[in-house]
């Protein structure tokens, strides 16, 4: 089964001539999961090679609006391209994200007077007071009133997820391809990452064993590969351990949002061993009081983000606007090349075999699927 990356912004706080707003999108076999969702997203969708009618699950970090504001506009692009007469029911779009996330889509569609040809469900992560400064904890909603709880036309009731206190993570979907967890971060606002594991996969039949014992191709060769015990006509007990190769390991997603810390012992035990880690270095190394105070990250920190949890690749994104792309550079002013970013983490992960990759807009990387142990 195929997997990739694609980023679609890479920038901080805002859309510039050179990087989008805060996105990237997920592939697997043709189902898109968005990471984020920065003004300007649904215009990068359309340069891209991805569509955005496939997009079937959103997961946003954090409410700042370099990652959120693009949405409203997103789902009512969807609609638009959207065939008027479907031949059957569109699937449900499921919206993953903090508390306030729900209201915040609501009035945006309701104000707005959107409709769409689908329905949605958010469902709210509960954030915990340690994830930002108090200044930065939510505030309760206004005075409800009876239409305040009122779903929108196409909105379906989502669930309100709370922390897991003995694993410190949050449950979001568990299917029979992947099991999808999140995580507490530290900013100015509660910040979460998101880990997708996918599950492991039976290995290869042993077709010549199978041979050898008299079974052709065909129903019982899915039937062992699905797990299945096997007694054929002549008596004989097969069990998927004798004709299975080893099983495939499942592969690892790990993206992080806005932070300058993680929370709790969950992050870097759920990251362990990712196939990739994207991780923000929003400022250099040499600006690292400056981006803590805002409550990001910078190579450096990344990395000892990746030491920790040795993953295979960390992606590095959300770069300040001032940290041109290769090319852009202005000559004579090195620190705003964003190469140098890049150095500082492979600085600091010399000797640990982690591969260091800067995120670009329109970048894809392939995950390939792992070889049994």
């Amino acid at each position: 089964m195929s997997m990739d990356l694609t980023f679609l912004g890479t920038g901080s706080a805002y859309p510039s001539p050179h990087r989008g707003a805060s996105a990237l999108v997920l592939r697997t076999e043709g189902e898109c999961w968005l990471f984020d969702c920065g003004e300007g997203t649904q215009t990068q969708l359309m340069k891209s090679q991805l569509k955005a009618s496939r997009i079937t699950k959103v997961f946003i970090s954090h409410l700042h609006g370099d990652h959120l504001f693009g949405l409203p506009g997103l789902l009512c692009t969807v609609a638009l391209n959207c065939s008027p007469s479907p031949a059957q029911a569109p699937a449900c779009v499921d919206i993953y994200g903090p508390r306030g996330l729900r209201r915040f889509l609501r009035v945006a569609l309701e104000l707005s007077g959107s409709q769409l040809p689908f329905p949605y469900a958010v469902h709210e992560l509960e954030p915990t007071a340690d994830q930002c400064p108090p200044e930065g904890w939510p505030s309760p909603p206004p005075a409800a009133s009876p239409a305040d709880d009122r779903l929108h036309p196409q909105e379906r009731p989502g669930r309100n997820i709370p922390l897991d206190p003995a694993e410190e993570c949050y449950a979001l979907l568990e299917d029979e391809r992947f099991v999808v967890l999140a995580f507490r971060l530290f900013h100015r606002l509660p910040s979460f990452g998101f880990c997708v594991q996918e599950r492991e996969r039976p290995g290869r039949l042993k077709t010549q064993l199978l041979r050898d014992l008299g079974v052709k191709p065909g129903p019982i060769y899915g039937r062992l590969k699905n797990g299945e015990t096997v007694t054929l006509e002549s008596g004989r007990v097969v069990t998927p351990e004798e004709v299975l190769e080893e099983a495939i390991p499942g592969r690892k997603v790990c993206v992080l949002g806005d932070c300058s810390a993680p929370v709790g012992e969950a992050p870097l035990r759920l990251c362990r061993g990712a196939d990739v880690l994207v991780h923000e270095a929003t400022l250099a190394d040499g600006h690292r009081e400056r981006a803590v105070e805002h409550g990001h990250s910078t190579p450096g920190m990344a990395a000892a983000v990746a030491r920790a949890c040795r993953p295979r690749r960390l992606v590095l994104s959300h770069f300040s606007q001032r940290y041109r792309p290769p090319g852009l550079a202005k000559e004579g002013e090195g620190e705003d090349d964003v190469a140098e970013l890049g150095r500082q983490a492979e600085e600091a992960l010399r000797g640990t075999g982690v591969e260091v990759v800067l995120a670009e807009d329109f970048l894809t990387l392939p995950i390939p699927i792992k070889k049994p142990h």
